[in-house]
């Protein structure tokens, strides 16, 4: 769901155009609506294409895990790492921890690179961007040598949405989590028949968490579907825990 804002998708303000629905359209109808205007939402003016329910779910899994790295697989054009970044800087603000850094990991980093040069140069302080592809075994090793030995850590999937690229993630990340860590599967709607508006979105991130759920691996992680708070989510079925 990528994608740029350009000047015709917002007001003069800056601001995304605002979603209009009556008050007796569906909730397919508004589910549609925001589907569609997701891909033109900012954070200081960096894309964000994540909805702002989820958002408020991942403010209160950092609050309660307090981790001093997330790790977000698939950081596009910067926007997520930025407000990452910028929530962990709020938790070290209130003494909730005393570090924070995020990790960004994308195929091509060069969009990311260039967003968030241009809002803040001094990005790299805080958030590290790394090329790789989540289906290279060797990409945690490399992540690992930005993460400090014994560091609470997060891990957002954002990847391609695929089975392949979901069990590679979980395999691969999900060691960074430790007990009571989260880690999310993002964009899970798509394995929603219901919830799918567009037939090329990608399947199998669902499958691929039973899947590992099921296995010797994931035994140690939960699903905690409890935390879909705000009634709309794009991750149904995405939200990981580690026991204990």
């Amino acid at each position: 769901m990528a994608s740029s804002l350009t000047a015709a998708e917002r007001g003069d303000d800056g601001l995304p155009k605002p979603i209009s629905l009556r008050f007796e359209d569906t909730i397919a109808d508004l589910w549609r609506e925001r589907i569609n205007h997701v891909v033109w939402d900012t954070y200081a003016g960096v894309p964000l294409v994540k909805f702002p329910e989820d958002l408020r779910v991942y403010e209160h899994l950092i609050w309660l895990s307090r981790p001093q790295v997330i790790i977000e697989l698939g950081t596009h054009a910067g926007g997520g790492a930025l407000w990452l970044r910028d929530r962990l800087r709020t938790l070290r603000s209130y003494g909730a921890t005393d570090s924070g850094a995020v990790v960004g990991v994308d195929i091509d980093i060069s969009a990311a690179r260039s967003a968030l040069g241009a809002v803040d140069p001094d990005y790299a302080e805080e958030i590290t961007l790394l090329e790789g592809d989540v289906l290279d075994p060797g990409l945690a090793d490399q992540v690992a040598s930005h993460v400090p030995q014994g560091a609470r850590c997060m891990v957002i999937d954002d990847s391609a949405h695929t089975a392949e690229t979901t069990m590679s993630a979980l395999r691969g990340f999900s060691k960074f989590v430790g007990p009571g860590g989260f880690f999310i599967v993002e964009d899970t709607c798509g394995d929603v028949e219901e919830m799918r508006v567009y037939d090329w979105w990608p399947r199998g991130s669902l499958a691929a968490i039973d899947e590992w759920l099921a296995s010797p691996e994931g035994a140690d992680f939960t699903r905690r579907d409890d935390l879909e708070l705000y009634g709309v989510t794009c991750h149904p079925g995405g939200f990981l825990q580690r026991r204990g």
